[in-house]
């Protein structure tokens, strides 16, 4: 298999290189990567997206900038060193915008505002914090002290919570729904603002943890949701196409 380095009389071998990717899990990421592409360049093709020869040299010459290429000599010859062939490099290039035009159908702001019509319960969120603590007794007597005087918590989570949210006075911030276990989350979720939650024990009974909801906040389709929308769009778009093809590692 072909050399790709030289360190002093030790080469270094593709076949090497693909090992090191499996052993350090990089290789399934990649592999995940290629996939997610390929489904959408398959998808681009079987709707019939169509590109035109100014689309595809306007972006081969984007690329070329990027790299300072601005030469056909300088062209030819990085593609020389990567060992990458002028078809290549189309095909490469087509399969990008391909990629990006199949995008703009499947997250049009049409499809983002649906989704997020037809799911909205889960963009609902919370300003949360939350003091952990390494002992039962300890969280006992934390949220004994937060029943008779909940104003506390920021100053109790500062002096006693073990977390790295202790120097933000326990404050977790917004937190979608999600992002808790679900045996707790529905508590804070329905939780009173103001109210102390807890003690809850981890899976482990390592430690202890008090909540205390300081806010909540309706859904609302802002830039930060629509981002969060987007990815589940494109994931579930995915999950879909990757039923529709026979997908196996070889």
């Amino acid at each position: 298999m072909k050399d790709i380095v030289r360190i002093d009389d030790e080469v270094i071998t593709a076949d090497a290189f693909l090992k090191t990717l499996k052993l350090t899990g990089r290789f399934e990421e990649l592999i995940e990567e290629m996939v997610r592409d390929k489904l959408k360049v398959h998808a681009a093709k079987r709707q019939g997206v169509s590109l035109t020869t100014d689309e595809i040299q306007e972006r081969a010459d984007q690329f070329r900038r990027v790299y300072g290429l601005h030469r056909a000599k300088d062209m030819n010859q990085f593609l020389d060193a990567i060992g990458v062939s002028l078809d290549d490099f189309e095909n490469f290039i087509i399969e990008i915008l391909y990629q990006e035009k199949i995008m703009a159908k499947v997250c049009s702001d049409d499809a983002i505002e649906e989704y997020f019509r037809m799911h909205s319960p889960k963009f609902e969120s919370i300003e949360l914090g939350h003091i952990v603590l390494d002992s039962e007794g300890k969280a006992k007597e934390i949220f004994s002290l937060l029943e008779e005087e909940p104003e506390l918590f920021p100053e109790l989570a500062k002096e006693h919570s073990i977390a790295d949210t202790r120097d933000h006075h326990g404050m977790v911030g917004k937190v979608l729904r999600g992002s808790l276990q679900t045996d707790i989350e529905s508590k804070v979720f329905n939780a009173p603002v103001g109210e102390p939650l807890g003690p809850f024990a981890s899976s482990d009974g390592s430690f202890f943890e008090i909540f205390q909801v300081t806010a909540k906040h309706e859904a609302k389709l802002d830039e930060e949701t629509k981002s969060e929308v987007r990815r589940l769009v494109v994931d579930d778009w995915l999950s879909t196409q990757a039923q529709e093809h026979r997908i196996e590692a070889l």
